[in-house]
Formats: C-alpha cells, structure tokens, sequence
C-alpha cells in the first residue's frame, strides 16, 4: 500500500501516539527513496544510509512532540537534507583544518595558541555556512569539498551554470564579508603572539 493512498493526519496520529506499526510503515515506504535522496547529495551510498537511519531514529525518539505543518514526505526529505547540508559543512572545515594544517605545518608544531585560534575560525566558517541561505551553502559545498565543477553541480541541482555561479559567487561573498572583522582580529592576535 503506498502512502499516497493512506490519510497522512492519520499516521501522523498514530506516530504522536507512539505506534510501532505506524512507524514501521513509515520506514518502509520512504527508506529507500529517502536513501537515494541523500546520495545525490553526499555521493556515499552508506554515508548517506546511516544520515537517513538517524532521521527515523530522531523521528521515532521525537515522536511525541512532532511537528508537520506539509507532507510527512516533505518533513522527512527536509530533515535529510538538512543533515546532509550539516555532514557536508563537517566535511569542508575538515578538509579545511587538514589542508591548512599540512601547508603550515610549522605553526603547528607545540604551537597551543595556532590551534585556539584556528580552532575559533573553524567554528566561525561553520556559523558562517549555517546562516548563509541554503541554495548558496549547498551549491559553495559540493563545488569545494564534493570539487564538483560548476557544470556537474548544475546537472545534478538542475539549474543553469550561470545560476550556479552565481550562487558560488554569493557564497563567497557573503563568507567574505561574515568574517571579516574576524579574520582582521586574528591576523592582529597571531601577529601580537609572534613577534
């Protein structure tokens, strides 16, 4: 029986209500699609198991205090791609602390006060990817830590090359300007701490 054939308020009801059966059927009907969806995202089919894994868990674990204002599908598509938006941004600081770690090694070496510092951009790119809007994070991620290029980001968003840089282009621009003070403010403090 597919889901489109059954009243949504209904299993909704019945997931609030703690019903097993009622989330079983849930599982079953999105799983896979939902597994798919995540993959065009992170590329990894089991990456992209274990993130649709953990949104049943947290549905089931919030099941009383659930939330759906469209589609239990658009709920759930929004709750995976949001976690896949999160793994992707652990992605890129990570990919971003090696890279600089590796072509500044000598910073690193007994320096506690480098790694603070470091450690403080790292949360603030990661603030930064946050509150930028999502169409520009996911476009700015797949192009610097999947190293999409422009042309394989637009066929796989389905949008124009144009739009896609236009978008990288924003992205940059909005980093550029979130960090700014910062960046002026570590450059001082690294400075002050080495001479």
């Amino acid at each position: 029986m597919k889901m489109d054939l059954i009243d949504e308020k209904f299993i909704i009801g019945k997931l609030l209500s703690g019903d097993k059966m009622a989330f079983s059927f849930v599982f079953t009907s999105y799983y896979s699609d939902l597994v798919s969806f995540a993959n065009t995202f992170l590329h990894n089919t089991e990456e992209s198991k274990e993130i649709v894994q953990n949104v049943f868990v947290d549905l089931w674990t919030a099941h009383e205090q659930l939330l759906i204002s469209k589609s239990l599908k658009s709920y759930l598509l929004k709750a995976v791609q949001n976690d896949c938006l999160d793994y992707i941004r652990h992605l890129a600081i990570k990919n971003k602390y090696s890279d600089f770690v590796l072509n500044n090694e000598e910073l690193f070496e007994n320096n506690t006060e480098s790694y603070v510092i470091y450690s403080e951009l790292e949360e603030q790119i990661s603030n930064a990817l946050k509150q930028m809007p999502t169409d520009l994070s996911l476009a700015f991620l797949m192009n610097r830590t999947q190293n999409l290029k422009y042309y394989e980001i637009a066929d796989k968003l389905n949008i124009s090359i144009r739009t896609v840089e236009v978008r990288i282009g924003k992205a940059i621009q909005f980093l550029r300007g979130f960090l700014e003070e910062y960046l002026k403010f570590i450059i001082i403090a690294y400075y002050l701490l080495h001479k």
